[in-house]
């Protein structure tokens, strides 16, 4: 899959980004991962990303890195294609992003460099480096501390015909505007949000129709059911799972931060798919807590 038929995949459809698997010590769990991915491929997600933001990234070693890319490359394969996460300071991102091309990768989503504050000139530098270290297609997440404008974006698109998408987790509509008018159809817009389903009526009428689901990784059925009626302008249905599930589902999410990944794992494991503690810095939801996400859940029927 070359970057421009990696663009038409990424353009139309729901993404995911998989929890990464540990045990009960934290270390990575490949058996469990690898059944986890055989049960979300055939819900019908576009692509996955593997160690994305979701999937810990930033918490896994070098050799660990590779066995999660691996493993979900091996597992995939022929079903559907697989993303690996890379980021970090450059040459360590360089690093990554030749690693998950040597395992077969399809393509990188670009996670934001750590801490250090960076002018464009140096965040073009970074993301030019990453891109000319591989031949697969690259998707730079703008967040955090990665925040592209759009005569950036337009530099780079220039200079780094694999850089094929661009993924919006920061929410500035005026920027985002901007980007999308600038770039047109160079780019593959995702939305990137943190529970992306409660912006994604907003971001469709943006120009940006594709995202990426967490709550995918436990509630895959609900997680197509929406996206099916984003795509289709079901407003009623997309405000009764919002009323229904979403809504309260950020609830718990904003009790702390780092949330965002900590209840997906809680997820995982009320509906039988358990994927482990999180790692430190983050912590896990309270016992009170998963009780009320798993009310929230059995709401929904089966999955």
């Amino acid at each position: 899959m070359n970057p421009q038929e990696l663009k038409q995949v990424l353009s139309s459809g729901l993404l995911s980004f998989p929890i990464t698997d540990f045990d009960a010590e934290g270390n990575f769990r490949p058996s469990t991962y690898a059944e986890r991915l055989e049960w979300l491929a055939p819900y019908g997600a576009t692509a996955l990303f593997a160690a994305g933001g979701t999937g810990e990234f930033f918490s896994l070693t070098r050799e660990e890195y590779s066995d999660v890319i691996k493993t979900a490359v091996d597992t995939c394969a022929g079903k559907v294609p697989i993303l690996a996460g890379t980021g970090g300071p450059t040459r360590t991102a360089i690093q990554y992003a030749q690693e998950a091309e040597r395992l077969g990768a399809k393509g990188l989503l670009l996670l934001p460099h750590y801490l250090t504050e960076a002018g464009q000139e140096g965040l073009m530098a970074h993301v030019e480096a990453v891109c000319k270290s591989v031949s697969i297609g690259v998707v730079v997440y703008n967040r955090a501390q990665c925040r592209l404008n759009a005569d950036s974006l337009q530099k780079l698109a220039d200079r780094c015909p694999n850089l094929i998408g661009f993924k919006d987790g920061l929410g500035d509509i005026e920027l985002m505007m901007q980007i999308w008018r600038r770039m047109g159809d160079r780019f593959s817009y995702l939305g990137g949000l943190p529970t992306a389903e409660v912006y994604a009526a907003a971001y469709k009428a943006l120009g940006t129709p594709v995202y990426s689901s967490a709550v995918f990784n436990f509630m895959p059925k609900l997680a197509m059911d929406f996206y099916q009626a984003v795509a289709g302008d079901d407003h009623d249905a997309q405000n009764r799972m919002l009323d229904e599930f979403f809504l309260p589902y950020l609830e718990i999410r904003n009790r702390k931060p780092g949330y965002a990944v900590s209840i997906v794992k809680a997820g995982a494991r009320l509906v039988g798919h358990d994927g482990g503690p999180v790692r430190p810095p983050l912590t896990d939801l309270t016992e009170q807590e998963c009780d009320m996400l798993h009310k929230l859940i059995l709401t929904q029927g089966p999955q």
